[in-house]
């Protein structure tokens, strides 16, 4: 029998906007149109414990390359990073 570690989940998150996030206020499983927070939330609630990664790629319908492409965007350009019509330019920074 092979020994699990158990990391609770969390029930909080601090939001990108630094609120309380929690799953209830993640958007709809059913969202089509991914805005910037909407995004923003997600990876917290990823990077915070809220959601494993498989859930919230299974959740949303994401791959995990699109969930780790908005992780990177986070990281190297902040939420402005999210912005759809601005990919372009920040894909060959």
């Amino acid at each position: 029998m092979t020994e699990q570690t158990f990391r609770p989940r969390a029930r909080f998150v601090i939001g990108p906007d630094g609120s309380p996030l929690t799953v209830a206020d993640l958007p709809p499983k059913n969202t089509k149109r991914w805005v910037i927070r909407r995004k923003a939330e997600v990876v917290a609630a990823v990077r915070g414990g809220l959601l494993s990664l498989e859930e919230a790629c299974e959740r949303y319908k994401l791959t995990v390359e699109e969930f780790l492409s908005w992780q990177k965007s986070i990281d190297h350009h902040g939420l402005a990073g999210l912005r759809a019509t601005r990919v372009q330019d920040y894909r060959g920074a």
